[in-house]
């Protein structure tokens, strides 16, 4: 007689490594950060060498990274709030 088979529990939990994105996210949304200021005090030389996409491309990293940040805390908490539709992750 065949065995029915086991009963499916969902998938396993995520390890804490890829879990914990802020260790992550964190630190580059900050060096996003300084690199922007950092450029904001060459702005003349980048407008005379028509190099002003290093600007944009700092700013858009960090505003990205803060986005990112927002959305990672949205999920946990409504993943610490039991939501349906939430991932859910080791750390809970």
């Amino acid at each position: 007689m065949p065995s029915l088979p086991a009963p499916l529990s969902g998938p396993p939990p995520l390890p804490v490594y890829k879990a914990e994105l802020t260790r992550v996210v964190v630190p580059g949304t900050i060096l996003w950060f300084v690199a922007f200021v950092v450029l904001l005090f060459f702005i003349d030389d980048l407008r005379n060498s028509d190099a002003m996409i290093w600007l944009w491309t700092c700013m858009t990293g960090w505003i990205l990274g803060l986005v990112g940040l927002g959305i990672y805390g949205w999920q946990r908490s409504a993943a610490r709030r039991g939501r349906r539709g939430a991932q859910t992750s080791a750390l809970g």
